[in-house]
């Protein structure tokens, strides 16, 4: 377990982080990548039609549950290309990444790209910040010993065997996007609420209307419960690894940007496989201090922000995918540690 923040006195040095950034830009790791994009989008899109194409040929049967399996996975590579979209890494400017991303989020996995494009946002700018990320707000999981003090009704009663129920957790955040999609749609301060709204709504007819086409009620139910409780354990477990169980920050933590972005993040060793299977987020580290730099261009800007920590002497963890699964369940182990022992 890596020591704390707190533990580590850190005085604002922002010229660190541009010094790195001096070396990323001379290395024309920032430059667009079109070629890898435009590969990388139609294979997505082929999935995903390819899947669809797959349900309305089986028909009605129960081989429709391993159809299932695929179309969730061909969702969650969709919303990492949204998530690449949002971040500017495909379009330099922001018309075509924001006209692209609602067109994948909303339309085609039921995601608003709105809303997710603001919580993300929020998070970068203060991962693993107690006050300030959504992404560890204690709704459900709780994420630090503070919080479990302040914490009532179902984050309290879940944060004795939070461990135990993550990834069991993890099979309603399909759901939990889509709700939290269409809940965002009362925030009128919303960029284009209107569109964000109608295309979440096609997709919500188009969905359940082919569903409850091709199969008869019950396998349809059946098809959407496995369908999104796969495709919410595969968002899950390319989020988990890069930042759950790492130092969580407060508001007496004064950290620079680089420190900020470092300290708090996990890599992910691993070949090529992993790149895909976890959207390039396996190296979180260079996408937190360059959210905008191609995927593609992530490993060869690894090596780069390394050698630049380790000069620093500031701490850059990597470890492999299952290790970091267990440094995450480890860590919310711990935290729910006071409420077991206090109902021993």
């Amino acid at each position: 377990m890596r020591s704390p923040v707190t533990d580590v006195t850190v005085e604002a040095r922002g010229s660190d982080f541009a010094r790195l950034a001096r070396k990323i830009n001379e290395a024309g790791l920032l430059d667009r990548r079109p070629f890898y994009y435009t590969v990388r989008l139609t294979l997505v899109g082929l999935a995903f039609v390819g899947g669809w194409v797959a349900f309305v040929l089986v028909g009605d049967s129960w081989w429709q549950l391993l159809v299932a399996f695929v179309l969730a996975v061909a969702f969650a590579q969709v919303a990492l290309a949204a998530h690449d979209l949002a971040h500017r890494q495909v379009f330099r400017n922001r018309k075509p990444s924001e006209f692209a991303g609602r067109l994948v989020g909303n339309l085609l996995i039921g995601m608003s790209y709105g809303w997710w494009t603001d919580k993300h946002t929020r998070h970068h700018a203060n991962p693993n910040h107690e006050d300030h990320d959504p992404d560890v707000s204690p709704a459900v999981i709780v994420w630090s010993t503070d919080q479990v003090e302040r914490v009532t009704g179902l984050p309290r009663f879940v944060a004795r065997r939070q461990a135990f129920l993550f990834f069991p957790l993890l099979t309603f955040e399909g759901w939990h996007l889509h709700v939290a999609s269409f809940k965002a749609l009362r925030n009128r301060s919303m960029r284009r609420r209107g569109l964000e709204a109608t295309l979440l709504v096609l997709h919500v007819v188009c969905y359940f209307g082919l569903l409850f086409t091709v199969l008869p009620f019950g396998k349809a139910v059946v098809f959407a419960l496995v369908h999104q409780a796969v495709f919410g354990v595969y968002l899950g477990c390319t989020f988990a690894p890069n930042h759950k169980g790492m130092p969580m920050i407060t508001a007496e933590d004064e950290l620079d940007f680089l420190r900020k972005q470092v300290l708090t993040s996990r890599n992910v060793r691993g070949g090529w496989m992993v790149d895909v299977a976890l959207g390039g987020l396996n190296y979180q580290i260079e996408h937190h201090l360059f959210p905008n730099m191609p995927t593609p261009n992530l490993r060869k800007a690894q090596p780069i922000v390394r050698a630049h920590c380790a000069e620093l002497g500031v701490e850059y963890l990597e470890s492999g995918l299952i290790s970091s699964y267990g440094q995450a369940l480890r860590h919310l182990h711990e935290v729910g540690a006071p409420l077991r022992k206090a109902n021993a």
